[in-house]
Formats: structure tokens, C-alpha cells, sequence
């Protein structure tokens, strides 16, 4: 096998991986909508980080189009609101049981700088108090 070739099935191994992870993203991010108000229970970090990040792009496209468009800003950002107010419950939903996973009450999203610690920390392994 030459190096075209190698290449070429390196290309589309990364491809068919690259699919699958925007596949198991978009399924942690609509399993978030489905279970909008469900508070208990656990969240990997997959999870949660798939929600936060398509979460970010889908609310920044407003703001890019509003700088490199024509400045209707006024139909972008009632765009932008409703979809933040939809958004929101699902998103707060998500972190609590994200602080539950690594074992802490999900109060701690409102404490600056450690939320990030803990939505970075593994969950604890088997079940904990909270699921």
C-alpha cells in the first residue's frame, strides 16, 4: 500500500469517527430538551459539555450574522431571546445533574470558578447519593 493510499484510508477513518462524534453529540444534546425539568439524577461530562458546546454555537450564530450581515439586529436578537429562554431550563437542568454526577448538591453551580472544577471532574464511579 502506498502512501496516497494510506493516506487516503486515514482520511476516512477520521471522516466515519468524526460523523459518529457529531452523532453521539447531537444525541446528548437533544436528550437534554427531552429531559428539560428532570433535576435528579446524573450527567456525564459528555453530556454536559455536548449540550454547552452546541448550545454556545447555536447562540453565537445570531451575533455573527449581525456583524458580518446587514445590521438587522432587531429580528436576530429576538431570535437570539427566544431561543435563550427556551434554552435555559435544559441548560440549568443539565448542570445540577452534572454537580450531582461528581457526588455534590447541584446548589453548586452558583459557586464561581469550583462549578467549572466540578463539570471538569469525573463522576464518581458506580452510583452515589444521587442516582
Amino acid at each position: 500500500m502506498g502512501f496516497k493510499q494510506l493516506v487516503i484510508v486515514l482520511d476516512t477513518l477520521d471522516f466515519m469517527y468524526f460523523e459518529q462524534t457529531k452523532a453521539q453529540i447531537m444525541k446528548y444534546y437533544i436528550h437534554c430538551f427531552k429531559n428539560y425539568a428532570k433535576f435528579s439524577g446524573r450527567a456525564s461530562r459528555t453530556e454536559y459539555w455536548s449540550f454547552f458546546a452546541i448550545n454556545t454555537i447555536i447562540a453565537t450564530i445570531p451575533l455573527l450574522l449581525v456583524a458580518w450581515g446587514d445590521g438587522r439586529l432587531d429580528e436576530l436578537s429576538i431570535v437570539s431571546t427566544i431561543y435563550s429562554l427556551v434554552a435555559f431550563l435544559p441548560g440549568l437542568a443539565v448542570a445540577v445533574r452534572r454537580m450531582q454526577d461528581v457526588g455534590k448538591s447541584g446548589w453548586f453551580i452558583l459557586v464561581p470558578i469550583y462549578n467549572l472544577v466540578l463539570a471538569l471532574t469525573k463522576g464518581d464511579e458506580g452510583t452515589n447519593e444521587f442516582g
